[in-house]
């Protein structure tokens, strides 16, 4: 139970990492908000978790639904401790298809959403010497070919945590980020277009286990370890968990 006590809040928490976030926490410890744009998957979500539950629907992208679901958190549990971006949406596809709509789709979510909540929850992880846990990804390390508008975004959360783990330091509030490689969740099951080269996307899959995906509670594991204060001098990494993808 070494989150006892805390309040957390976990935004794409209705499936994938999001709920394998919000599930580990629960199990900690935490008292979790959890917040998606699928408003009846995040109350099932919040069902399975149990009593240390409570769902919202969230829409990162919309800077009222972020800010909404921080004052839940505060108003019911009295302050915030931790804050999981885990939100994230993948458009795979060649650079020339990506239009000016999927490109912001992507940017508005992935990167913007992780700004607004940030900015939402400061002030109240200040007040209580909280900490951020953003999912980045492999693709914020190196790039990614026919994920020109994700890598972007990933890369921007790795710019934008280090960014506020100086600047926040002398708060006490540590932020860090997380970046896995393949990850069998839906989002990566999603279909890919035919009219790419596959063997180029395949040289940057993960070595380890022969390339077999990680599950979605090995990055769970990893972002309950960063919330805790066994990470308590931890602060500004970008964290691979990618079976050595972006080692070499």
């Amino acid at each position: 139970m070494r989150l006892d006590g805390k309040i957390a809040v976990v935004t794409g928490a209705a499936s994938g990492i999001g709920l394998a976030v919000a599930r580990r926490l629960a199990a900690d410890g935490a008292k979790v908000v959890i917040g998606d744009r699928n408003a009846q998957g995040v109350e099932d979500a919040a069902q399975a978790i149990g009593p240390a539950a409570t769902a919202l629907a969230l829409d990162v992208a919309d800077e009222a639904s972020c800010k909404a679901i921080i004052d839940r958190a505060v108003r019911l549990h009295g302050g915030l401790d931790i804050l999981c971006n885990i939100a994230g949406v993948l458009d795979f596809g060649r650079f020339e298809d990506v239009d000016r709509t999927r490109w912001d789709r992507v940017i508005s979510v992935n990167l913007t959403g992780v700004y607004q909540m940030c900015r939402a929850a400061m002030p109240h992880l200040v007040a209580r010497r909280g900490n951020i846990v953003n999912m980045a990804s492999a693709a914020g390390l190196v790039g990614v070919p026919y994920n020109s508008a994700y890598t972007a975004s990933k890369h921007g959360v790795v710019g934008l945590t280090r960014a506020l783990a100086l600047e926040f330091s002398k708060e006490g509030v540590r932020v860090n980020a997380v970046c896995p490689g393949g990850v069998d969740t839906p989002m990566l099951h999603q279909t890919p277009p035919d009219n790419i080269d596959w063997q180029m996307v395949m040289r940057s899959a993960s070595w380890l286990d022969s390339g077999a995906m990680a599950t979605t509670d090995d990055i769970a594991d990893t972002v309950a370890f960063l919330a805790s204060a066994e990470a308590k001098r931890i602060t500004g990494v970008a964290f691979p968990v990618d079976g050595g993808q972006t080692a070499g």
